[in-house]
């Protein structure tokens, strides 16, 4: 098990009802990270919509969770 930060933003944090978390994860991925918490939280997103960013860089759904992470996982946002 690996301990994580996670932070949420916009429908995310509102769905999780707040900003950011700490946990122990079995996931080995991000995207596996994102479908545990989706099992805990009521998120609405489908995993092919997120973005991820560990320690402030962009990075790939199936890349390895390590304990220490600081990870962001981020909904589409329209602007205009």
């Amino acid at each position: 098990m690996n301990s994580v930060s996670v932070k949420y933003f916009a429908s995310l944090r509102e769905a999780a009802g707040r900003e950011e978390e700490t946990l122990e994860t079995p996931s080995a991925t991000y995207g596996e990270l994102y479908t545990e918490l989706a099992r805990r939280h009521p998120f609405s997103l489908p995993l092919k919509l997120i973005q991820v960013a560990v320690n402030d860089e962009f990075t790939s759904l199936n890349s390895p969770v390590r304990a220490g992470d600081r990870v962001v996982f981020i909904p589409p946002v329209a602007g205009g």
